[in-house]
């Protein structure tokens, strides 16, 4: 299937994997609140659903919690359709990870009716490239990220799976997700069967992750995991001595990730550490087969 390569450069920022809803800086707008400006531009019904998602927009402009709140229930006041409603009350009303299933099951449920089977039919296999999907998309990769959180991981992976089928693109990063699963399960014939799907995938993520694979199935000498733990290197230096613990780890403060960065390399080792510890001789020999490559020149950033 088609996908965009993911981009190398290090100025380059992204959302974590494992949070769809991550908190953004300060001074960035919600990018939520900015899909509001494109439904403007695409024209808007006038039907009680999208009055409703009108005001979810305005929700994520305002700077307080209490507002937004607010605002969601006012939502879903207009429309009970309104997916994205309970998607801010599952992140910022719930009192637990009970109470945000339950928000996000509803959010779910309303976004499947708000679509119809015409939307699926319509939107299936292009899901998230269509404005009209994406409250379902949020409500829905809610609720596999706090079933995992639940330990129910069966039903996550099942979410992830779908949510994969119904947008290959996969612009939410679905697919980390679903991998790293099936990381921690073992379950590497199936994580293969994913990881080439997106062949052409290039972040750090994907590459040390099919190195850790060669590895398992190749030994320290076989050439293909050598090279492919080489290029995962270029694509994050920091891995393997965050993994060795030669490196001291640093989480992203800003729901970030800069690509390339000790924070992206951090963020790899919390999800996918424990596969490479449990691999014997696995970190040993990631630190032998990058040892030689050459340090990365720095470049000093030019004055303004």
């Amino acid at each position: 299937m088609p996908v965009p390569k993911k981009p190398r450069a290090k100025t380059t920022v992204k959302a974590p994997r494992r949070s769809a809803a991550a908190a953004v800086p300060a001074l960035l707008p919600d990018r939520r609140a900015m899909e509001g400006f494109l439904a403007a531009i695409g024209g808007r019904g006038d039907d009680p659903t999208t009055k409703a998602q009108d005001v979810m927009y305005e929700a994520w402009e305002r700077t307080t919690s209490r507002s937004r709140i607010a605002l969601a229930f006012k939502a879903l006041t207009i429309s009970p359709l309104c997916a994205d409603a309970y998607v801010l009350l599952a992140e910022e009303a719930a009192r637990s990870a009970e109470e945000a299933r339950d928000f996000y099951v509803r959010g779910l449920e309303a976004g499947e009716l708000a679509l119809g089977p015409e939307g699926f039919a319509e939107y299936d296999g292009h899901f998230w490239g269509f404005l009209e999907t994406r409250p379902y998309m949020r409500a829905r990769v809610g609720l596999a990220l706090t079933l995992l959180k639940l330990g129910d991981e069966d039903s996550a992976m099942s979410h992830f799976r779908d949510m994969l089928r119904l947008n290959p693109n996969d612009n939410q990063g679905i697919r980390y997700l679903l991998a790293g699963c099936l990381l921690r399960r073992g379950e590497d014939a199936a994580l293969k069967e994913l990881l080439a799907s997106y062949e052409d995938e290039g972040s750090a993520f994907w590459l040390y992750t099919e190195a850790l694979l060669a590895f398992r199935e190749g030994g320290e000498d076989d050439k293909r995991a050598v090279k492919l733990a080489r290029d995962a290197w270029r694509a994050n230096e920091h891995v393997p001595g965050i993994l060795a613990g030669t490196k001291p780890p640093v989480p992203s403060t800003e729901g970030y990730v800069t690509m390339g960065g000790p924070d992206e390399a951090t963020d790899y080792v919390t999800e996918c550490g424990a596969a490479w510890h449990r691999t014997l001789g696995a970190v040993a020999w990631l630190t032998k087969a990058v040892a030689a490559l050459p340090p990365k020149r720095r470049t000093r950033p030019t004055a303004h």
